[in-house]
């Protein structure tokens, strides 16, 4: 029991502490891990946990949306791919079609891996003090 506490104070600080960058980077990891739970739930006919997991999926997509600059070009096509996203997942979730959440899972590990690679840039750009 008290490792169990221990690792919720842990994940609870990893929260608070983290800066913006790493906080959309959990909620991309966080993303996955719900779209790769569904595609179990779908593949053992566990109807309810699949839509609990997909509609955790959609949540995190959601929580991104509104996250997103909108006097920010980039911005307006990000919101149209996750509105897309979304979709899908309703879709997957009453086709209870594995393919669909692929697709999405392709998506979001893309931008998580992009979004990786930017925060360790700004990292390196922090520590030496290059422009990139």
């Amino acid at each position: 029991m008290a490792a169990q506490s221990a690792h919720q104070a842990y994940k609870q600080n990893s929260v608070t502490t983290a800066s913006p960058g790493e906080l959309t980077l959990m909620l991309y990891n966080g993303c996955i891990k719900f779209l790769h739970k569904g595609k179990l739930a779908i593949g053992s006919k566990d109807v309810e946990a699949k839509n609990t997991n997909l509609l955790k999926a959609q949540a995190i997509i959601s929580e991104l949306m509104s996250t997103l600059n909108m006097d920010i070009e980039i911005s307006k096509q990000m919101l149209n791919l996750y509105e897309y996203m979304n979709r899908r997942l309703v879709e997957a979730n009453i086709q209870n079609d594995v393919a669909i959440i692929d697709e999405v899972e392709g998506y979001v590990v893309e931008f998580r891996d992009t979004w990786k690679e930017v925060i360790r840039l700004n990292r390196q750009q922090q520590f030496t003090g290059n422009q990139i």
